[in-house]
């Protein structure tokens, strides 16, 4: 179940069907409404120009939160939302999601904003959904739960309960769960542009990545769920539409696992520019993030600014008692935040992080803003008014409830973000030596998931292998180069391709990853 296949895909979009809906962008909304509107029982396509998750859904910085620092703006109402969606994806998908200790460290030099009452309200907003009391902790008890704290001033700290999650993982397991629920989906197939009919929206026209072929798929409605890019779309439909998006960059840095060793988080709560800083364990690995830079344009593969990575290495000095160098990095990378722009949108840290649906004159329907957290219930609402764009019955929601392909508890070991999955790569690793070899000791990778990525994940290139299928390119920028050459020949012979295309596919892959490395 949930196999992915990309050529039934493409021929099921070449057929000449009438979808009920087409959507743009398989990013955490795109394919949350994908999701939603397909379990609904619409008849639903996605097209996605690049790979699933390729922009931002797949650069979070890990974290399935209400959002502390919300209560700081003081609002409430966001907060309460994220933190019911919390707790559905703690149980939908239990395999990928993880409840996480986090610590404020307080410090005598350190005079910001107490967050004690707030994070009462957060634990009573959380109320049956919430994954444990938050409390004071004294000096020692810091010092346990983050052995490696700055002690210097240390009074100690205050300890609260948030999610972390693995998000270009989570979004293959909802586009598995869109295909299960009869979606047709589809990546490197990119919306060259809308098709009309009496000023209004009927589909788009679409160019395959892969043949270069273009054709056009028509539906009853067409959702723009493109992230960053959203203004591209609403631009070719009405070149009067005001942009919305404005784009704020985070950047984060990967560390080895000796820099933050217990299972604990650091939060900080005010730096300088106004951000959290968080310093989150993660697979066997330590994320720091991350920055809020505005940016005046939009790009599909962002870079570090080095301002952002000297005030990244900066506080992670500052907090950690083994100060990092820039050796130790073992990646780096940026994301863009697609915030609304209300006003004059000089401050990207006040921009709403709330999520917009606007419908133009001609139908289309665009949907930014949010946060992974928040991914599920976006999709509600688009599906909610798509029913009523495109003209068909209106069914209840079904997500609150539905299990994401891979759903399992309590898995373990490496392969425990697979869940249900794992046991097929398993079996993959026994029935063949070939297939059980770890392609690199910096990255437990085995030739067993390239293969399970390409027969069942849609994984088309080494990019998708390594950056997001297997998080290796976030894990360890330098192995991922070193494993590229062997990902690209067994990719070859799983897909069918020449060895042109491998040599083609190790050099942009190598090309991408250069800009990883500190």
């Amino acid at each position: 179940m949930g196999m992915m296949n990309r050529d039934e895909s493409i021929a099921a979009l070449q057929a000449g069907e009438e979808f009920d809906l087409l959507v743009i962008g398989g990013g955490a909304t795109g394919l949350g409404t994908a999701v939603d509107a397909a379990s609904r029982g619409h008849r639903v396509a996605l097209v996605e120009a690049h790979d699933f998750a390729k922009g931002t859904s797949s650069r979070s910085t890990k974290l399935v939160h209400g959002g502390v620092r919300y209560l700081k703006q003081g609002n409430i109402s966001l907060v309460v939302e994220a933190l019911k969606e919390r707790g559905l994806m703690a149980q939908n998908a239990p395999h990928l999601v993880h409840d996480m200790a986090f610590v404020i460290p307080s410090y005598k030099w350190w005079d910001g904003p107490f967050y004690g009452i707030g994070l009462r309200i957060y634990d009573t907003l959380a109320g049956k959904l919430g994954l444990g009391p938050s409390r004071n902790l004294n000096r020692d008890e810091t010092v346990e739960r983050i052995p490696t704290i700055e002690t210097e001033g240390l009074h100690g700290g205050i300890l609260y309960h948030d999610g972390q999650f693995d998000d270009a993982r989570l979004a293959v397991n909802l586009a598995q769960t869109a295909v299960e629920n009869g979606a047709v989906i589809a990546n490197y197939l990119r919306a060259a542009g809308l098709v009309k009919e009496g000023g209004i929206v009927v589909g788009a026209e679409l160019r395959d990545g892969e043949s270069g072929e273009e054709f056009v798929v028509r539906a009853k409605a067409v959702v723009n769920a493109t992230g960053v890019f959203v203004d591209e779309l609403r631009q070719s439909d009405d070149a009067a539409a005001k942009p919305v998006v404005a784009v704020s960059q985070g950047v984060h840095l990967v560390l080895p696992h000796r820099f933050l060793p217990g299972d604990s988080a650091i939060m900080v709560p005010q730096t300088e520019d106004g951000r959290v800083l968080f310093a989150v364990p993660w697979h066997d690995r330590v994320v720091v993030g991350t920055t809020d830079t505005p940016l005046p344009e939009a790009s599909i593969e962002p870079r570090a600014l080095d301002e952002e990575l000297d005030f990244l290495m900066e506080h992670a000095r500052k907090y950690l008692a083994d100060d990092p160098t820039r050796d130790d990095v073992l990646s780096v990378f940026a994301g863009l935040r697609p915030l609304v722009s209300s006003g004059d949108g000089s401050d990207t840290a006040a921009m709403s992080r709330d999520h917009t649906v606007l419908i133009s004159e001609s139908g289309l329907i665009t949907v930014t803003g949010g946060k992974w957290t928040t991914y599920r219930k976006m999709g509600e609402d688009v599906v909610d008014q798509a029913e009523m764009v495109a003209g068909v019955d209106a069914r209840d929601c079904v997500t609150k409830g539905l299990r994401i392909h891979g759903w399992q508890e309590n898995g373990d070991g490496p392969l425990a973000w697979y869940g249900s999955d794992a046991r097929v790569i398993e079996e993959l690793r026994q029935s063949d030596p070939v297939l059980a070899e770890v392609l690199d000791e910096g990255v437990e990778l085995t030739a067993a998931e390239v293969r399970f990525a390409v027969e069942q994940e849609m994984a088309r290139t080494v990019e998708d292998v390594l950056a997001r299928r297997s998080r290796a390119l976030l894990l360890d920028a330098r192995a991922a180069i070193r494993m590229a050459p062997r990902v690209a020949g067994l990719m070859a012979g799983f897909l069918g391709r020449n060895g042109e295309w491998e040599k083609e596919q190790v050099g942009q892959f190598e090309d991408l990853a250069r800009g990883y490395l500190m």
